[in-house]
């Protein structure tokens, strides 16, 4: 089995060793990442500039480290780094969940849709905290669930967005639970300021506003100690309002 790691933190975040600690063995691993870190760019490519590689060596692995988006990392290791597409894409270990709305702006569901798109199994992996993640809990599930994915398969379209509770011991996460997307959001604040030649500039800060949603929900599973794992697909079409549409009337006129 061929298995391509990738994440949106860089090839230097601690989230993409342990992601390796937790795979390694079953299969050949290739590690196409960032070189620095590329949060929150969604599904952004790079068009208007060179994209420049580099070899890096870790203490676990050698990887190539890519001056462009997580999903630049899969377009480039699929159409040129590669002999052969992989069966597998793990785009993670990412520090903070990525569940909510949060799913459209990740640049590490970016990279697992990439692959989704070009006809491979991906999985998204997240863990609940941006500080001190606890990684003995996490590492076991995470290979089990490779397993089984690699033995198989996912549905044609569909890419699996894992969120992790960031917990002391593996007993405290209560179970897996397959749940929906919920609409928690980030509510934006720009912090105002001034830089030495007296230039306004803007830092943008915020807070999670959380909704009260279902225990499905993969916020609120994910708060109740739930691994919360939610199948995502990208065809955005709303079928079920494909009536009201209709019957608003639109037309065109060529007069």
């Amino acid at each position: 089995m061929k298995i391509l790691l990738v994440n949106d933190d860089g090839i230097h975040a601690p989230g993409i060793s342990k992601l390796y600690e937790a795979v390694e063995g079953l299969g050949e691993i290739t590690v196409v990442a960032p070189d620095g870190e590329r949060s929150a760019v969604s599904h952004a490519l790079t068009l208007d500039k060179s994209i420049q590689v580099r070899t890096v060596k870790t203490d676990l692995f050698e990887g190539t480290a890519v001056d462009g988006t997580p999903a630049d990392c899969v377009k480039l290791a699929l159409t040129e780094l590669l002999s052969e597409k992989p069966d597998l894409v793990l785009s993670g270990i990412n520090l903070g969940c990525n569940s909510g709305l949060n799913v459209i702006y990740s640049g590490t569901v970016g990279a697992a849709a990439e692959a989704t798109f070009n006809g491979i199994n991906a999985i998204a992996l997240s863990i609940d905290t941006y500080h001190n993640p606890s990684w003995k809990p996490v590492l076991p599930f995470i290979r089990n669930l490779v397993k089984t994915v690699l033995e198989k398969g996912l549905p044609k379209g569909v890419l699996l967005n894992v969120n992790i509770p960031n917990v002391e011991k593996a007993s405290m996460i209560k179970e897996v639970m397959v749940t929906q997307q919920g609409m928690a959001h980030w509510q934006e604040a720009f912090d105002k300021r001034t830089d030495p030649k007296g230039r306004t500039y803007y830092w943008m800060t915020g807070v999670k506003r959380e909704k009260k949603e279902d225990e499905r929900i993969d916020d609120t599973a994910l708060k109740n100690n739930y691994i919360s794992i939610t199948p995502v697909q990208f065809d955005l079409t709303a079928y079920d309002k494909f009536e009201e549409i209709k019957n608003m009337g639109l037309s065109y006129h060529n007069k």
